[in-house]
């Protein structure tokens, strides 16, 4: 593979997997596809621009014409492409929908009639459902909001197109990811970035939810290795192996932050929304991933002081957007 596409790449994880890339391998040609909707910046990929082996067509996954133009002459698709936030799916399921499943087969497609060596699919943990237990690959899919649901479905149709075509396909389903250039509507960006202005922090319920936290280099870590070393048509757990309540969270960032208690406001938490998620990474153990937990909060304080030293970057979402600004006045009026 030496021309990937990137769908997605100006999101979060996919600029950081744009990034990563690129500096390990510098033989390979990265063609990233975007539509710039509300969480799509291009200021995420100011310091790749000049680089001759990147590229950047702004576009929907959606759009086959455009897909098939690029998808021509590159060997593989890497699809970080997704409506890829709970609470905006609750309010708007039919986005989810468009990009999470409709994009996806697009995106087949175009790899299936160019005869791609991979199509690799980024997906979530979400699909499972929730569990007291721990998530391993042959469990069975419970979606339980219309994002994780869209992304279940954009899985199978993967699935699909490998058992009826013979299309080489890859699916990982990373756990909860945080680091630089994260929208700040999530729960870490949004609390660091509150945190620093001294506003409340809107906790769901009695932020007991548990999850399992993974930098974001680990994820590209995770994702190059089963891109590249997996075995087509199977699903890979890419996860932190550090499985943390929300609230420890919360804790970490006031203590890195040095803010009060008195900032953390409990509100009505989100339908549907899973208690627990923990992942079993030994299957991409076998490939060789070793996720970095014992530096979890050396890299969580990493990413408070990125926020804190890229302010212009945050505020130009948070005070500028204002579709950023309707969406957090509109969720958050019905959590109180």
């Amino acid at each position: 593979m030496q021309t990937l596409i990137v769908t997605g790449g100006a999101g979060f994880i996919g600029s950081n997997f744009v990034r990563y890339m690129l500096n390990k391998y510098p033989d390979y040609r990265i063609v990233v596809l975007d539509a710039l909707t509300y969480a799509g910046n291009l200021d995420n990929l100011a310091d790749v621009w000049k680089n001759p082996n990147f590229s950047f067509f702004k576009g929907d996954i959606n759009d086959a014409a455009l897909v098939d133009n690029l998808a021509q002459n590159a060997d593989a698709i890497v699809n970080f492409a997704a409506e890829s936030h709970n609470d905006r799916a609750i309010l708007n399921p039919q986005a989810a929908v468009q990009s999470n499943f409709n994009g996806v087969w697009t995106l087949l497609e175009a790899a299936r009639k160019f005869k791609h060596e991979r199509f690799h699919h980024i997906s979530t943990d979400e699909v499972y459902g929730t569990t007291d237990g721990i998530f391993r690959e042959g469990d069975p899919l419970e979606p339980n909001q219309p994002y994780s649901a869209a992304k279940a479905g954009g899985e199978l149709m993967v699935r699909a197109y490998h058992q009826t075509f013979g299309l080489p396909t890859i699916v990982t389903r990373g756990s909860n990811t945080f680091g630089p250039y994260h929208y700040p509507e999530k729960i870490i960006p949004l609390f660091i970035t509150n945190l620093i202005d001294d506003q409340p922090v809107p906790v769901y319920g009695d932020g007991m939810q548990v999850r399992d936290w993974m930098y974001v280099l680990d994820h590209c870590r995770g994702i190059d290795i089963a891109l590249h070393h997996g075995t087509p048509g199977e699903v890979y757990n890419v996860g932190g192996d550090n499985d943390r309540p929300n609230m420890e969270i919360v804790t970490l960032l006031l203590k890195f932050l040095n803010k009060p208690e008195s900032l953390i406001r409990h509100v009505k938490d989100r339908p549907g929304h899973d208690r627990r998620y923990s992942l079993d990474v030994s299957k991409m153990g076998g490939l060789g991933y070793r996720p970095e937990k014992e530096r979890f909060e050396e890299r969580l304080k990493e990413t408070v002081d990125w926020y804190v030293a890229n302010e212009a970057w945050w505020r130009k979402i948070k005070e500028k957007q204002a579709e950023y600004q309707a969406f957090m006045n509109q969720w958050y009026a019905e959590r109180k």
